[in-house]
C-alpha cells in the first residue's frame, strides 16, 4: 500500500501525549471500522508498514498486538494478521440471513445475500465529492461537469412567483406540471402515459423502496443483474426477498440463463437498465427486449426497468427501453435527473399502468407523505425553460472526449475492459487481482474505488471493478494502479 503519513491520522483530543504506537491503533481501528480492511483480510506485513508509515518495526507489532486485544485482528503464527469478524448491532436488512438449505426439490437455494458492506463506499463518497478526480470509483459526474446556474436560474424564476404557492402540502403523485411535461418527454421514447399514470419520488432508490413495499413478501424471488446497483439489493433483502443473479455477456444479459432462473424460481420482479447498465455499459437491443417481455408473459412477473442514465445515451445509440414496446403493460419505468443536474437534485418518477400507479401513490403517502414539491417546480422550470437539452448534449460531449483516454489508460495499466461503449460514463474492467485488496490499497493512497464484490449481490469476491470516466484524470492514477497491478504479478 502506499504510504500515509501518520500526521495525516487524526489524533485524539490529548495529541501532546498520543505515541506513535497510539496513532496506528486508531489508523487501524478506522480503516477497519470503515470496512476498508474488511473480514478475513490479511493487514500489511509488519515490515511494509513500518517502511510505508516511516516508523519502526516494533511499533507496528505494539499496534498490531494491540488490535488483536481490542477484537479487531486475529495473529497466525507463521501467516500474519488478519482482520476478524466482530459482531456488532446492526439493522435488519443489514443481518446475516442464515445458510441456505435445499429446497422442497433437493436444489439448492441461492445464498441470501451477505451483510450488504457499502457503508464504507457511501461513507467516503462525501470525502471525495471535492476532488473527483480521486474518486474514479463515484458513481456521479464531477461538479464542475454540471450546471449550476442552470438550476439558480429555475429558483429564481420560482422565487419570482407568489409564495403562497409553496406552501400547500402537495400532492402524493407529485407535482402535477412536472407530470404533465414528463408525459411529453416519455412520448419521445415512445412510451406512452397520461400524467395519472406517473407518480414523483425522490430518486430512484425511493421508487425501488416503494416498489419492494408494493410487491415483494419473505421468500418471494427478485432476479436482478450479476452485476448491478448495489444499493436496491439492501432493500429487497429487507423485505426478505430471494435476490437471484442474473450474469452479463459483453452483448448484454444472458437471456438463456435467465429463462432457467425464472423458470426454476417464478420471480415476482426482473430490475434491469436497458439502457447503459451500470456498471457493464451495455444496452438492450430490439430481439433482447422482446425476448425478456415475452419471459415476463410466460412465467408471469413484472418488469422494473430502471432508465436512470437513459439521459446520457445519444440520439440514434443502439438501444432498446422495454417500456416502449410493453407500454407499461407488466413494465413498470423508473426516471431520475439526479446523473445529469445534480445528485441532491432528488427528483425521479415511476410510469407505470394506472392501477399499479395508484398503488404506489397509496404507498408513498404511508411512507413519507408527499415528495418535496419545490425540488418538483424547480425541475418543472428547468425542462421547460428549454436549456436542459443543451446541457445534456453538453455532458455526452465531455464523455466522448474522455473515454477512449480513460479506456486506454486502464488497458495500459493491466486492465481488461469488458467492452468499449459508445455512451454512458462506466467503464467494467478487469483488474487481474483481488478488488477488495486493490481498493484498500487506493483509499490508502487516496483514491476512491469501487470494487466488484459490491455489484454482486452475493458480494462474490471478484477481480473486476468500475470507473467512473469522468473521474480517471488524476495524473498518479495511472501510476498508481499500473504499480499496484505490476507489484502484485511479480509477486505471483
Amino acid at each position: 500500500m502506499s504510504s500515509v503519513p501518520l500526521d495525516q491520522i487524526p489524533a485524539p483530543h490529548d495529541a501532546a501525549t498520543t505515541t506513535l504506537v497510539d496513532q496506528l491503533v486508531q489508523w487501524g481501528r478506522r480503516r477497519i471500522e470503515e470496512r476498508v480492511f474488511r473480514p478475513g483480510m490479511r493487514m500489511p506485513s509488519i515490515r511494509k508498514l513500518a517502511l510505508d508509515k516511516g516508523v519502526s518495526r516494533f511499533t507496528v507489532v505494539e499496534a498490531y498486538e494491540r488490535l488483536v486485544a481490542q477484537g479487531y485482528l486475529d495473529s497466525r503464527r507463521g501467516s500474519g494478521f488478519y482482520v476478524r469478524e466482530r459482531l456488532a448491532v446492526v439493522a435488519p436488512h443489514e443481518r446475516r440471513p442464515a445458510a441456505p438449505g435445499p429446497d422442497a426439490n433437493g436444489a439448492a437455494e441461492p445464498a441470501p445475500p451477505p451483510t450488504l458492506d457499502v457503508v464504507w463506499l457511501l461513507r467516503n463518497m462525501l470525502h471525495s465529492s471535492t476532488h473527483p478526480e480521486k474518486g474514479p470509483g463515484l458513481g456521479y459526474l464531477p461538479a464542475r461537469w454540471l450546471d449550476g446556474e442552470l438550476l439558480a436560474g429555475a429558483m429564481r424564476s420560482l422565487g419570482r412567483q407568489s409564495g403562497a404557492q409553496l406552501l400547500g402540502f402537495g400532492s402524493p403523485q407529485g407535482f402535477l406540471p412536472l407530470r404533465q411535461q414528463l408525459q411529453t418527454r416519455l412520448a419521445e421514447f415512445e412510451i406512452g402515459a397520461t400524467p395519472d399514470q406517473v407518480v414523483l419520488v425522490s430518486g430512484v432508490t425511493q421508487a425501488i423502496d416503494l416498489l419492494a413495499r408494493l410487491y415483494v413478501q419473505p421468500g418471494d424471488t427478485v432476479v436482478v443483474g450479476d452485476p448491478a446497483w448495489f444499493q436496491m439489493f439492501g432493500r429487497f433483502a429487507s423485505q426478505g426477498a430471494r435476490l437471484v443473479g442474473m450474469p452479463y455477456t459483453p452483448d448484454g444479459p444472458d437471456l438463456d440463463a435467465l429463462e432457467a432462473l425464472v423458470e426454476t424460481w417464478r420471480p415476482k420482479l426482473l430490475v434491469i437498465n436497458s439502457v447503459l447498465q451500470n456498471p457493464t455499459g451495455t444496452s438492450l437491443t430490439a430481439a433482447q427486449a422482446f425476448r425478456i417481455l415475452r419471459l415476463a408473459e410466460q412465467y408471469d412477473f413484472l418488469v422494473v426497468e430502471d432508465d436512470i442514465y437513459g439521459d446520457l445515451c445519444p440520439a440514434g445509440y443502439p438501444a432498446t427501453r422495454l417500456a416502449s414496446l410493453d407500454q407499461l403493460r407488466r413494465v413498470i419505468y423508473l426516471g431520475s435527473f439526479s446523473k445529469t443536474l445534480a445528485p441532491n437534485l432528488r427528483v425521479g418518477f415511476i410510469a407505470s399502468a394506472l392501477d399499479v400507479a395508484q398503488a404506489v401513490a397509496d404507498q408513498k403517502m404511508l411512507v413519507g407523505m408527499t415528495s418535496p414539491e419545490l425540488n418538483e417546480r424547480v425541475l418543472f422550470r428547468v425542462l421547460t425553460e428549454g436549456h436542459y437539452r443543451r446541457h445534456v448534449e453538453r455532458l455526452r460531449a465531455r464523455l466522448d472526449a474522455v473515454r477512449d483516454k480513460a479506456a486506454r489508460m486502464l488497458e495500459r495499466a493491466g486492465c481488461r475492459l469488458f467492452i468499449a461503449p459508445g455512451a454512458g460514463m462506466f467503464l467494467w474492467a478487469d483488474t487481474g487481482v483481488d478488488a477488495d485488496a486493490l481498493t484498500a490499497a487506493g483509499h490508502e493512497a487516496g483514491f476512491l474505488l469501487t470494487p466488484g464484490s459490491l455489484f454482486s449481490p452475493h458480494q462474490s469476491p471478484t477481480t473486476w471493478m468500475r470507473f467512473n470516466i469522468a473521474n480517471c484524470g488524476d495524473p498518479a492514477l495511472p501510476t498508481f494502479l499500473a504499480g499496484y497491478l505490476d507489484g502484485v504479478a511479480r509477486r505471483a
